[in-house]
C-alpha cells in the first residue's frame, strides 16, 4: 500500500506548478489549465485522505469539485472564444478591458 505522504507530496507538487503556470504564463488558456491542475491537486488531497480515513464524505466533495470544474472550463472557454474573435490575441496583457 502507497503511504499517504506520498500522495499528499503529490498533490503539492501539482498544485505548485498550477501556481507557477498562473503566475509566470500570459496565456489565457494556459492560467485555465493551471487552474484545473490546481483543482486537480487538491481533489487528490481529498482523495488520499477519504482512503486513508475509510470516510466517503471526501469522494463526495470530489465529485462536486469536478461538476463545479467542468462547468467553469465551458463557460471559461466560451468567454475565451468570444474575447478571441473581438481581439484577435489570447495574450492577458493586451486583454485589460472588458469592453468588447
Amino acid at each position: 500500500m502507497v503511504p499517504l505522504s506520498y500522495y499528499l507530496g503529490l498533490s503539492a507538487i501539482l498544485f505548485c506548478l498550477g501556481v507557477l503556470g498562473f503566475l509566470i504564463k500570459r496565456n489565457i488558456i494556459t492560467l485555465f489549465m493551471s487552474i484545473e491542475l490546481m483543482l486537480n491537486a487538491v481533489n487528490l488531497s481529498f482523495v488520499a485522505f477519504s482512503a486513508y480515513l475509510h470516510k466517503l464524505s471526501a469522494q463526495v466533495f470530489v465529485f462536486f469539485v469536478m461538476v463545479v470544474a467542468a462547468a467553469e472550463a465551458a463557460v471559461g472557454l466560451a468567454i475565451i472564444i468570444a474575447l478571441y474573435r473581438s481581439r484577435q490575441t489570447l495574450n492577458v496583457d493586451r486583454v485589460d478591458l472588458l469592453k468588447l
